[in-house]
């Protein structure tokens, strides 16, 4: 009799998750006793009744590694220790169903777990463990803030996307003597900001590590312009990024459109105009990368389970792939240090961190 092995996708999609799933499955193909299943929409298919789902075959994930999103589907709404139970009277009320999981888990069959996700999606990963669960995690995130491993997948496609954007961005700005502020995700990291503004050239470069001041933002941006009105700036910020008021109190939220307004209430003489990405930086092709990445993590978590080093992480760490406990990655962010050579670079080329 075959062993079972369920794959479970959590959290936000990114580049490179089809790319994972095709690894296990072939790499477990190369193995007689082992067949592959994946959940559907996260936990809810190991959760629901009746089950949602299905095997994966050699045949079933042919060429879907040049595909964006997931074949198996994602959500982060569906924490099994705080899930969402539809009750009697039609409202719905979080309740934890972690001993049902566990519970249909040995009753179909499943002899181990490969959960892909980022750092809340490895919290359950590490609670499942400790409930006796069989279970690898890969590290994904497009922000690249888990720790511990180089890089997550779908990073290096969510930087590309934004940089394509800056790149756009700046033709439009050029033509119309513009400021453009783009937004960019990274609510507690500021990687894809940092990477995008280096490779696009922007002026101004935001993110959440280095609260800004707005005169120094206003400063370089007027540094941009002549005394005719000619010029033009791009300013990339991360959602998370944040400024203090005169009274040295943090404001967040709306990012860009928070900055365009203070521009527009000292009288900053040029047209501003705000881009959000949003989620344009997690669709589309993962670039070649990604691809790369996530196959070696995928092969590495499926060789983990063949070793039977359950409550661990696959991870890329000094260009090899390695593996670590979950309890040593989750409640770790990978934040950009002061001391980081990218900021280095960015200031030595004149970009504005508006410190």
């Amino acid at each position: 009799m075959k062993k079972r092995i369920l794959i479970v996708n959590s959290g936000g999609d990114c580049p490179g998750m089809n790319a994972v799933i095709r690894a296990i499955v072939k790499r477990a193909n190369l193995e007689s006793k082992w067949e592959i299943i994946g959940s559907i929409n996260g936990f809810d298919g190991i959760l629901s009744e009746p089950l949602e789902i299905i095997p994966l075959t050699k045949k079933d994930v042919e060429g879907i590694h040049t595909q964006g999103g997931t074949i198996l589907s994602t959500n982060n709404k569906r924490n099994p220790f705080n899930y969402p139970v539809k009750q009697p009277d039609g409202s719905i009320v979080n309740e934890d169903v972690s001993d049902k999981l566990i519970y249909n888990l040995k009753v179909f069959g499943f002899d181990a777990v490969i959960h892909i996700g980022g750092n809340e999606s490895h919290k359950i990963s590490l609670k499942l463990f400790q409930k006796g669960v069989n279970i690898v995690g890969i590290p994904k995130t497009i922000n690249n803030d888990l720790a511990i491993t180089d890089y997550s997948f779908g990073f290096q496609t969510a930087s590309q996307t934004a940089t394509d954007a800056v790149d756009k961005l700046i033709t439009t700005a050029r033509s119309h003597n513009r400021v453009i502020i783009l937004e960019v995700m990274g609510k507690d990291a500021g990687w894809i900001a940092l990477n995008a503004a280096i490779a696009g050239g922007a002026s101004v470069c935001l993110i959440p590590e280095i609260p800004f001041k707005m005169d120094q933002v206003l400063k370089k941006l007027t540094s941009r312009f002549s005394s005719y009105g000619r010029g033009y700036a791009i300013v990339v910020v991360a959602e998370g990024a944040h400024f203090k008021d005169e009274e040295g109190k943090i404001i967040d939220g709306s990012i860009a459109r928070k900055i365009a307004t203070k521009l527009k209430e000292v009288n900053f003489e040029a047209d501003v105009r705000e881009t959000i990405l949003g989620h344009l930086q997690r669709g589309g092709t993962p670039i070649a990368f990604d691809r790369i990445l996530a196959t070696e993590l995928g092969v590495k978590a499926f060789e983990l389970v063949l070793e039977k080093k359950f409550g661990t992480m696959a991870i890329h760490q000094s260009s090899e792939l390695s593996d670590i406990a979950l309890k040593q990655v989750i409640n770790q962010y990978n934040k950009v240090e002061l001391s980081h050579n990218l900021i280095h670079t960015a200031k030595g080329i004149g970009v504005s961190f508006g410190d």
